[in-house]
């Protein structure tokens, strides 16, 4: 389910509190939910290319379970469960009409899907050998919040499939993005653009922040051994900067000896 932050649609304009955009994306989410599966069809987070190299991941560590952070209607798990048939898979989602259509759907035979959300996973610590998410983190106010709950709920490896700013837009403008980021003046610019909002709304992807899987990598280095970047998206390139400056989306493998 990976999508960009610049995804196409009408801008919409709106201002409020965190708490309002809490309450836009949820509405979002359930006005769109019996359609969420048609209108996400397009995006790569799910696509067999890049799932397969998690599916690699989690038979090298023989992960036995595995968590989905933002599942929606259970697609991931499904394909998780056809995988790696022997695995214990859970979900967590919590927006309740995009689990009455997992349960609608039959993805709950795949796992259990609980209604709870990512900055507070309902977990104890190292629960499962394996987290992971799919374009769920660009959706997030506060997108390292939800990656230091997943990964103090894993024990063998993490799996980030997500949004990466500075590989969006003309060359130029993802320049522009790194210097000002690298220069700690990202947020405020940001916060200009947005006109104070700090996020962006389309009809294609509702409430979404600009982000990127760099954002996110200090404490993912931090509790992995090693930390492998596969681009989701764009053609092959040669570039030094690859995948940072050439591909709209990365697939995070964080993994413990």
């Amino acid at each position: 389910m990976l999508t960009s932050n610049a995804s196409s649609g009408r801008k919409q304009r709106t201002t409020g509190t965190p708490h309002d955009a809490v309450a836009i994306q949820r509405k979002y989410y359930t006005d769109t939910a019996a359609r969420y599966d048609s209108m996400h069809a397009h995006e790569g987070g799910t696509d067999a290319s890049n799932t397969k190299f998690m599916f690699a991941f989690a038979r090298m560590l023989e992960a036995r379970s595995i968590l989905d952070v933002g599942t929606a209607t259970g697609t991931a798990m499904r394909d998780i469960k056809r995988a790696l048939p022997g695995i214990f898979v859970c979900g967590v989602e919590p927006v309740a009409a995009l689990v009455k259509q997992a349960v609608q759907k039959g993805n709950i035979s795949s796992g259990p899907i609980i209604q709870a959300t990512g900055e507070a996973l309902p977990f104890a610590d190292g629960s499962f050998d394996a987290v992971c998410e799919f374009a769920t983190l660009h959706h997030a106010a506060n997108p390292t919040a939800v990656v230091k709950e997943m990964l103090r709920v894993a024990r063998k490896g993490v799996f980030l499939c997500d949004s990466n700013r500075f590989g969006q837009g003309s060359l130029p403008a993802r320049l522009l993005k790194l210097a000002l980021y690298k220069a700690r003046l990202w947020r405020a610019f940001n916060y200009l653009r947005t006109g104070g909002k700090g996020y962006m709304i389309t009809e294609g992807d509702g409430l979404a922040y600009s982000y990127s899987v760099y954002d996110s990598l200090e404490p993912i280095t931090r509790w992995a051994d090693r930390v492998i970047l596969i681009p989701t998206t764009g053609p092959k390139s040669a570039s030094w900067y690859h995948p940072l400056l050439t591909s709209s989306g990365i697939l995070v493998c964080a993994l413990k000896d």
